[in-house]
């Protein structure tokens, strides 16, 4: 779950789209902050996942 932060930085988790949606046991997530007020959306990064070995898109979740 996201963390509040000091100000508007919020922390939140990033996870795999691809893996999720393959079945492959395991998950790849990433933790990192965000600033609400510029972005309101959930983020979309490409990150490296080292389940795959490969580079693939991970979305802000709850």
């Amino acid at each position: 779950m996201a963390k509040k932060s000091k100000g508007n930085r919020t922390q939140v988790i990033l996870e795999c789209t691809e893996h999720k949606a393959s079945g492959l046991p395991g998950t790849s997530r990433y933790v990192t902050e965000k600033n609400r007020r510029n972005t309101p959306a959930r983020m979309e990064l490409k990150k490296f996942n080292p389940i795959m070995k490969k580079y693939t898109l991970h979305k802000e979740i709850k």
